[in-house]
């Protein structure tokens, strides 16, 4: 699902990578093209269409680009871009979003904070995403006392915090057995069930180091000492925020991959930026958190890690190799389009 602005452009060259790991292997995969967001929106009236629906449920995995425009702002809500993310989201039960931010060695100058701080930066986010304030009801604008007046409704049971807890559990077993849950517990109820419950899983999972922290201290931690982390856990609006801004830590959000799994396995796999309409049909939307992506869907919706592996380790070559899109343009290197990207990672994978 190309979506809109730079998606069909970065979508385009992950497609190509993932046909080309493929070749030769045990592995086939068939694409099927669909619409969502405002591209859904101008060919069917709708941000998910019906049969956009239908496509989803049938795959084993979706790869996304992005989905919104301003021209499409003025809409009302339940027709944008935006809602056609929410509505995905939400039909295909994917309430575990994890957001990897690394830091390649070849990008340690193109971050925005000192090498010293970041290099050898590596940190998984798993971010809640089917709950909380996005979806809580009621919500809406209503007037009070002659007033408009803007309202929404945040909330989480025990189940849904208990699934998504275990999620990063399990994450930091396979890592560095560290897990940093986040919330607002000295403020918000929801934070509060949110604290006790994670209390309860840890000891089933005793080798695994739990720790708590405030979402406002985590998010200046992410910037004064970020490799304390090793994964974080937390609900819906703060994972947003913070994966966000941990993406610059990586040196550019146009590296930042992410998936968002439901609890069969399937996935719905799409970098973490926006559409980016004020460069799309330029060639210089960077697709490597697209293609990293690719290498998600690869390892978590089909159990092939040795294939993720080799998409990784192809774009770590095209890093060294001094190739960049402006995002992550440094002194020295050669400044190279969005398709000879994806073409120098294809040909990195034969090296």
């Amino acid at each position: 699902m190309p979506g809109d602005g730079i998606g069909p452009e970065i979508t385009e060259q992950a497609v190509n990578v993932l046909k080309a790991v493929v070749e030769g292997s045990d592995l086939e995969l068939s694409f099927t093209d669909g619409l969502i967001g405002g591209a859904a929106f101008d060919a069917e009236g709708q941000p998910f269409p019906e049969i956009t629906r239908q496509q989803a449920n049938e795959a084993d995995a979706v790869l996304l680009g992005a989905v919104g425009s301003p021209q499409y702002d003025e809409l009302d809500r339940p027709l944008r871009p935006e809602r056609g993310l929410l509505a995905i989201r939400k039909e295909l039960g994917l309430f575990a979003n994890l957001r990897p931010a690394m830091l390649y060695s070849a990008l340690a100058d193109a971050s925005s904070l000192k090498p010293e701080v970041v290099s050898g930066l590596d940190i998984l986010i798993v971010r809640e995403l089917t709950g909380g304030v996005y979806f809580g009801q009621p919500r809406g604008i209503r007037e009070v006392d002659g007033q408009r007046e803007g309202f929404n409704t945040m909330h989480y049971n025990e189940g849904e915090i208990e699934r998504i807890g275990r999620v990063a559990f399990e994450a930091a077993q396979k890592r560095g057995k560290r897990l940093c849950s986040v919330d607002k517990a000295n403020v918000l109820e929801t934070s509060e069930l949110w604290r006790e419950v994670m209390n309860r899983l840890a000891a089933e999972y005793p080798d695994v180091e739990l720790s708590h922290m405030y979402v406002d201290n985590a998010a200046m931690q992410l910037v004064r000492a970020p490799k304390q982390f090793d994964v974080i856990v937390t609900e819906n609006l703060f994972g947003d925020i913070l994966s966000d801004q941990a993406s610059m830590l990586s040196g550019s959000i146009g590296m930042l991959p992410s998936a968002s799994l439901n609890e069969k396995g399937q996935g719905l796999y799409e970098p973490s930026h926006g559409s980016a309409p004020d460069i799309a049909g330029q060639g210089v939307a960077n697709p490597m958190a697209t293609i990293l992506s690719a290498a998600m869907l690869l390892r978590y919706s089909f159990g092939r890690g040795d294939l993720a592996e080799r998409i990784e380790n192809a774009c770590v070559a095209v890093l060294d190799q001094g190739l960049r899109t402006p995002d992550i343009m440094q002194a020295g290197m050669r400044q190279v389009s969005t398709a000879e990207i994806g073409e120098a990672v294809v040909n990195a994978l034969g090296n």
